[in-house]
């Protein structure tokens, strides 16, 4: 779907870059996600419907969908206890299905997903501070070719060397891209924060990464704490 104007695709980027830096119990998580799911569905060209998993429990629920499409095919995911939103969250790794038909592995999510007209669908984690997936972002399609690509970039974003170049995309697409960039570089940042810690408190990481938290203060940006720890450190 096309932007309208009241829909600004940039705020999907800033929204990526602001739960990076969230600590993973903020209260503010929620919000962040559903707004992500909101744009998600309505700047990204190739995507028609959007949803985002969460752990709950010993399983999982959908906190944010865009469609009841999208809780359908969630939904499915969740009874099988398996398919890609499951796996992206749990594998830390973006699962791009370019051909819904030959999804074999996952025949709850293929036959549901295809019954509601999805032909495509893409699954990628969310972090949040402490680096480990605290989402999945769920995008559905019911066309195959633009959602075959956004797969393509996407996956490059997650890779430290992408093979190729690749087309550039409608503005929606270029913002989830810039954000899912950017949220990653804000994760490296924050984890070099905690090695620093970790090496001048001789602490392990679950400590360090509350210090950082606590450093932050409520409502904080891990990110700007743990630029202040790097440049302590480089002097």
């Amino acid at each position: 779907m096309r932007s309208g104007p009241d829909q600004r695709s940039d705020g999907l980027t800033e929204t990526l870059l602001a739960l990076a830096s969230l600590p993973d119990a903020s209260p503010a998580l929620p919000e962040h996600l559903s707004t992500i799911v909101r744009l998600s569905a309505s700047v990204v060209g190739p995507v028609d419907f959007a949803s985002v998993t969460v752990p709950a429990g010993r399983g999982h629920r959908t906190d944010a969908s865009s469609s009841d499409v999208a809780d359908a095919v969630d939904a499915a995911q969740y009874r099988e206890e398996a398919g890609p939103c499951l796996l992206a969250l749990h594998s830390g790794e973006t699962v791009g299905v370019p051909d819904v038909a030959g999804a074999v592995v996952w025949p709850g999510f293929r036959d549901v997903a295809w019954r509601y007209g999805i032909r495509a669908s893409l699954s990628i984690p969310l972090f949040a501070g402490s680096g480990a997936p605290v989402a999945g972002l769920n995008l559905y399609a019911r066309e195959v070719v633009g959602m075959r690509l956004l797969i393509q970039r996407v996956q490059d974003c997650y890779e430290a060397s992408p093979t190729s170049a690749r087309p550039l995309m409608d503005a929606g697409s270029e913002q989830l891209l810039a954000g899912l960039a950017g949220a990653l570089q804000t994760r490296d940042l924050v984890q070099r924060a905690l090695g620093v810690l970790m090496d001048r408190d001789n602490v392990p990481v679950g400590t360090a990464y509350r210090r950082l938290v606590e450093e932050a203060g409520p409502g904080g940006s891990l990110t700007g704490t743990a630029t202040a720890v790097l440049r302590q450190y480089a002097h």
